[in-house]
């Protein structure tokens, strides 16, 4: 590691200077937040281009070059600032779509009014990902006329939505996006105080399992005892899915262990939510089960409601079921394992389709070399703690794009996100706190790198 790169000094006037700068940025990430920019198609999709030329006139404003995108799919944003001649250049990635906020009840407040309480900004996006935004322009502003390296700002408009039109980005824009770093500002830490490097992430696919047993539905008085209904043959089906443990019973999927890191069931029961008496399931360690391992989740049902259910054997039912992988797992090879557990497992000699709705490639870094020392670094100036190299359960499929087309370029994944953050879910929320160290690593980590070669 190079601790020369940058003086005591030096780290601390960054720190003021965007200590300075964090009640604008949160004004402006609040503007984001009140921008309903949920890219799922049943959505206004207006709302995302407004929110991407909010985004693009943010980094105007900042002296980029900016272009807003649109290859097929929602509208992403690009924008360069050139650096000092012979400086590194950095591509910063994040995106500005945002979930479907689900049911308002569920909430505590309004998903698209931000609001702060206990320290904690809540609001759809408030962390996920528009925080990821705020934080590049925050390290823009603290360099504000003394950029130490040219800098692309990529933010993405349908992350959230499977990245569709990416690979048409990547192939028309990648040139411009291309970079000595690329920093990926769309995961989270390990917990409030202590900084991480997301190191690796699992990868996953999405299936969906048909079952008929009728032509059409039936009396349950005249039938039943003798003609099998599809809801019970698919309860039946999904079940054969684990074993008694809760173990993944599909042969054939990777496997592996997790870095030995102090993490134990009171506080996954915590972060988690777990019922008091509810077992865990799996096995290995905890880590290893939610990084490393294979996981199954049935996701949604077709099936009658209870509200309209009359007495009837069904003749169809459906299910989406979540794999999430190893990350050194084909996801393509396993929905081939999935399929064929699936069809070997049909009960009754039920008919089956099963359908490959999504897939995505995890991710698993060489975390070594001086851009990850320097990246490391900046975590340990920003928060005063050594980091933490984590994985992450989730699975941003985007990455092995950026790995693919970029094969020399660092890939740093950080994140503004931290256990209380619950994004996707109903009051997402952002710790302030952390939110600012954050942005004072990534402009410490900008310095780190001119500074860097400029040594060199």
């Amino acid at each position: 590691m190079t601790d020369d790169a940058l003086t005591p000094a030096q780290i601390q006037q960054i720190r003021d200077r965007v200590a300075e700068l964090m009640p604008q940025v949160r004004a402006d990430l609040e503007e984001l937040v009140r921008i309903p920019s949920v890219s799922a198609s049943s959505f206004d999709q207006s709302q995302v281009t407004r929110s991407a030329d909010a985004v693009a006139e943010l980094l105007r404003r900042e002296g980029l070059d900016v272009e807003v995108v649109v290859e097929g799919g929602r509208p992403a944003v690009i924008g360069h600032l050139d650096g000092p001649e012979g400086a590194p250049t950095v591509t910063l990635y994040a995106h500005h779509d945002v979930q479907p906020p689900g049911d308002d009840a569920d909430w505590d407040s309004s998903p698209f009014e931000p609001e702060e309480r206990e320290g904690r900004l809540y609001g759809r996006g408030a962390a996920d990902d528009k925080a990821g935004v705020m934080a590049h322009v925050a390290a823009l502003r603290a360099h504000a006329g003394n950029l130490p390296v040219g800098v692309t700002v990529f933010v993405e408009g349908e992350e959230e939505s499977g990245s569709p039109s990416l690979g048409t980005i990547l192939e028309k824009h990648g040139d411009r996006l291309a970079a000595d770093a690329i920093v990926i500002a769309d995961s989270g830490n390990w917990d409030i105080g202590t900084p991480a490097l997301t190191t690796t992430l699992r990868g996953g696919i999405r299936v969906v399992v048909r079952v008929q047993t009728l032509d059409h539905s039936v009396h349950s008085g005249m039938f039943g005892g003798a003609a099998p209904d599809a809801t019970t043959a698919l309860v039946r089906l999904l079940a054969s899915l684990h074993d008694a443990d809760g173990t993944v019973a599909v042969a054939g999927l990777d496997a592996g262990e997790a870095a030995d890191i102090d993490y134990d069931e009171q506080r996954f029961r915590a972060e988690s939510g777990l019922l008091d008496g509810v077992s865990l399931i799996g096995s290995g360690s905890i880590l290893s089960r939610l990084w490393n391992k294979p996981s199954i989740t049935t996701i949604g049902i077709d099936a009658t409601s209870i509200d309209k259910a009359s007495n009837t054997l069904s003749a169809k039912a459906a299910a989406k079921i979540s794999v999430r992988l190893a990350p050194t797992q084909d996801p393509l090879v396993a929905f081939e394992r999935v399929r064929e557990h699936l069809e070997a497992h049909a009960p009754w000699g039920a008919r089956l389709t099963v359908e490959l709705e999504e897939h995505g490639s995890g991710f698993a870094a060489d975390a070594n070399g001086p851009v990850y020392d320097e990246a490391r670094a900046s975590f340990a100036d920003a928060w005063g703690t050594e980091p933490v190299d984590m994985g992450v359960g989730g699975s941003i499929p985007f990455i092995s794009d950026f790995s693919a087309r970029f094969p020399d370029a660092s890939i740093i994944v950080t994140g503004v996100e931290d256990p209380d953050t619950r994004a996707h879910g109903a009051n997402e929320s952002l710790h302030l706190g952390e939110f600012e160290k954050v942005c004072v690593a990534e402009a410490v980590f900008l310095a780190r790198l001119g500074a860097l070669r400029s040594a060199h």
